[in-house]
């Protein structure tokens, strides 16, 4: 557990440290936020029944942006982590992800570019299901992750409005020995190789003024394993201004992965917390 507050601590203080550089032709623009949505619900006495919750979810998520002739360089690194604790029930993980997305690209023509991406995930501590007594683990820290590579080609007309195809990336899938025999990884082993068609797209607007909406997808299809099986990663984030540091932040994720589940897996947050987002370029 203190692993993640370190990291989360270290990723906040750079954030506090930076400050806006006005250069006339910047190579770097680094943009980041920095969350915290903050739940809390009590009752004494109250006729219809009720549980006792406070819950908390920290986001932080950084966008490094290089640019220098023909060379297009993005990293997003997309970093969360949430407890609730219910009174009787104790403490349960509400949200847990670590992504690294990596592309760089050579560019063609006005918006095509030749690419070549790298995409890591996975999560911090472990995971269980709870509707089942006594509670089953399903994750933790590397097991499962999941790193995958390979050129393609990307259309990129801005940082806010782009999406990459890959027809020949390489997937791995790494457990540790608990979860051998899952997530697609052949039993007594501890990695799966795949690969695939991979789509990932990403695309930010206004819908009015003082509300964001950010929308990320990832498609693919394995071409050694259930060819025509495709994939879906799909994460839309809605935020409401308030004021400079208050906002109201809505996320919408859907999974659909028959390796890591049977079912369709869907998680929703809203929350109103603070909110710090700073931006710098920088030219060396």
């Amino acid at each position: 557990m203190k692993r993640i507050f370190y990291i989360f601590f270290i990723l906040f203080a750079i954030s506090l440290q930076s400050q806006k550089k006005k250069e006339p032709l910047p190579k770097w623009k680094i943009n980041g936020r920095f969350a915290f949505i903050f739940n809390q619900s009590s009752f004494s006495n109250w006729a219809s029944g009720g549980e006792n919750t406070v819950a908390g979810n920290i986001n932080i998520n950084y966008d490094f942006n290089y640019k220098k002739n023909n060379v297009n360089w993005d990293t997003r690194l997309i970093t969360s982590y949430g407890l609730s604790y219910i009174e009787d029930k104790g403490y349960r993980k509400t949200d847990d992800r670590l992504e690294i997305n990596s592309l760089l690209g050579y560019k063609t023509t006005k918006y095509w570019f030749l690419s070549f991406i790298v995409n890591f995930r996975t999560q911090y501590t472990k995971g269980y299901n709870y509707k089942v007594e006594p509670r089953v683990l399903v994750s933790e820290f590397l097991s499962p992750a999941y790193l995958t590579f390979g050129p393609g080609m990307l259309w990129k007309k801005s940082d806010n409005l782009n999406f990459n195809i890959a027809p020949a990336n390489a997937r791995y899938t790494f457990v540790n020995d608990f979860f051998s025999g899952k997530f697609g990884v052949e039993e007594g082993r501890n990695t799966a190789f795949g690969i695939g068609f991979n789509f990932s797209g990403y695309y930010k607007f206004n819908l009015m003024e003082n509300i964001e909406m950010e929308n990320i997808l990832n498609l693919y299809t394995d071409y050694l394993a259930n060819l025509g099986n495709i994939d879906v990663d799909y994460q839309t984030n809605i935020r409401f201004k308030v004021n400079k540091y208050i906002k109201m932040h809505t996320t919408f994720h859907t999974i659909i992965d028959d390796n890591s589940s049977s079912r369709i897996q869907f998680r929703q947050l809203f929350g109103l917390g603070v909110n710090y987002t700073f931006h710098e370029k920088v030219t060396y």
